[in-house]
């Protein structure tokens, strides 16, 4: 028994070891973690419960069988984060690049397959060359059956990718499935043609980091959802993250003991929102002061900046915040922040986080790009996403509501269950002025008078229809509330809405404008 013990140890060691001492080195003198130490920092202290760690390659082409590492480039397995249970595979670099064979991908597989069985997250740690080429056609069949379980996976249990490394080719597809993607800068990138194809199909010249690096795919694509600068902070990104969300969609998301007094006020608030229409403030500050502990994990940070989303805390119960940004282009709806909008309030949605609506929002921007780049379908996967949702909603007007961005930002009219207003709300078609341009366009000339007669027009327009009072006697506004009373009545609506239930139509799925 001992020699079996002792043989049984040395596979240990085998595995453990990769692709050796000094591609270990390589790797830490890229500024990168290997495979293994990567799991350590993300898993509780000891939890970590590997599986298949002696499975080898089954490839005998190209000199292939003389070269056998125990694990063959991915380390999988089961661990806890903040003692709950996850599941995770690590691409290895140093063994064959952390290239997917047949063997890896059926690694992956099978802890994809355990994370459905038992309603855990499955987290991706990616830093792969790709397809391992050697394996030909049974390496890319390897891809479709990690992307098929993805897109099973996709509602049922929360997918987390770090990239970590290179991710080219096919192997984006995987992660670009899952529901949130970090990225590290300087040492990873994502594309589907690297840069010396580009160069020779387009003549294009492109380094890799603008091609897919970072903050390409955080800043510019929306690809990417965090943008982080180390190992470190990758893995302690994810860590939070997962503090957010439930362990699967039949759960709701951990709750976390609140100090923060639920009915504190917040009289800064009061003051918050311009005298002046026309003149921006930060949204952050108004999210930031009903939050719990002021704090809101924002996500998509560097995308699309006039709509934030991210996740907060009211009351100790994770909620999904979803809201206009008035100093980026006057918190307009673009493309991209319809896109970025629908898509993080279907996740939410999907896994039982309440949704919470802060809107300033003077419509959609205009313009032949926008126009032209489909705003009509991509404002619409907003649209239907708010009106989709069956989980709590509450929404806050703090400013502006005009025309049909009032109704697609979460309105009475698709089905929220409380929508608040400060005073300072403007609930209109449009804003005054737009709207006498067009009411008086042909009765005012251009003279001082004219000039004074528009100026009492507006005010009259304003006083009349940009308010939220002839919302408030429609029933569209459930309440007009005092901006430092704004955590309170949140809180209250949530304790209110907490045992809410709503479906929709039986279908086989909804067919979102994609």
């Amino acid at each position: 028994m001992l020699d079996k013990l002792k043989e049984l140890q040395e596979q240990h060691r085998r595995a453990e070891e990769g692709g050796g001492a000094e591609r270990r080195q390589k790797q830490h003198e890229a500024s990168k973690w290997t495979a293994r130490e990567r799991i350590q920092y993300l898993l509780d202290e000891g939890s970590f419960e590997e599986m298949d760690k002696l499975v080898e390659h089954r490839c005998t082409d190209f000199g292939m069988e003389k070269q056998r590492y125990p694990g063959d480039g991915v380390v999988t397995g089961a661990g806890r984060i903040d003692g709950r249970l996850v599941f995770v595979f690590s691409q290895d670099f140093t063994v064959f690049g952390g290239s997917l064979s047949e063997t890896v991908a059926e690694k992956i597989c099978k802890i994809m397959d355990l994370a459905m069985k038992v309603g855990a997250p499955i987290i991706g740690l990616n830093d792969s060359g790709g397809a391992r080429i050697q394996e030909g056609v049974a390496s890319l069949g390897g891809y479709a059956d990690i992307f098929l379980r993805n897109t099973l996976a996709s509602g049922v249990i929360p997918q987390i990718s770090a990239i970590m490394g290179p991710c080219a080719g096919g192997a984006v597809y995987s992660p670009a499935i899952t529901d949130f993607i970090v990225m590290v800068k300087d040492t990873s990138y994502m594309f589907v043609t690297g840069p010396d194809v580009v160069r020779t199909v387009t003549h294009e010249d492109v380094t890799m980091d603008e091609l897919g690096g970072a903050m390409t795919h955080n800043a510019t694509s929306g690809v990417a959802h965090f943008a982080v600068a180390d190992d470190a902070e990758c893995l302690h990104t994810i860590r939070e993250l997962l503090s957010f969300l439930p362990s699967n969609n039949m759960e709701d998301a951990p709750r976390r003991p609140a100090a923060d007094p639920w009915n504190r006020t917040d009289e800064q608030l009061n003051h918050v929102v311009p005298d002046d229409p026309n003149k921006a403030y930060d949204m952050r500050d108004i999210i930031r002061s009903v939050a719990d502990d002021n704090y809101f994990f924002e996500i998509h940070r560097h995308f699309a900046k006039n709509l934030l989303v991210g996740f907060a805390r009211l009351d100790g119960h994770p909620v999904g915040i979803v809201a206009n940004q008035p100093n980026w282009l006057a918190g307009t709806l673009d493309i991209s922040a319809s896109v970025k909008g629908a898509r993080f309030v279907r996740f939410c949605d999907a896994f039982n986080i309440p949704l919470i609506t802060f809107e300033d929002v003077p419509g959609f921007l205009p313009g032949m790009a926008q126009e032209h780049g489909g705003i009509i379908r991509h404002g619409a996967k907003l649209l239907f996403a708010f009106a989709e949702a069956t989980v709590p909603k509450i929404t806050v007007i703090t400013r502006k509501a005009y025309g049909g961005a009032y109704c697609v930002m979460s309105s009475k009219h698709v089905r929220t269950d409380l929508n608040y207003a400060f005073p300072s709300a403007e609930i209109a078609v449009m804003g005054p002025e737009g709207a006498i341009n067009i009411l008086y366009r042909n009765g005012l000339r251009s003279s001082q008078k004219a000039e004074d007669l528009r100026a009492e027009k507006i005010e009259e327009y304003r006083a009349k229809f940009a308010t939220p009072y002839v919302a408030a006697r429609r029933g569209f506004i459930d309440e007009i509330i005092e901006p430092q009373m704004t955590r309170a009545k949140l809180i209250t609506g949530l304790r209110m809405l907490q045992n809410k239930k709503e479906t929709n139509p039986p279908k086989k799925h909804s067919n979102i404008p994609l």
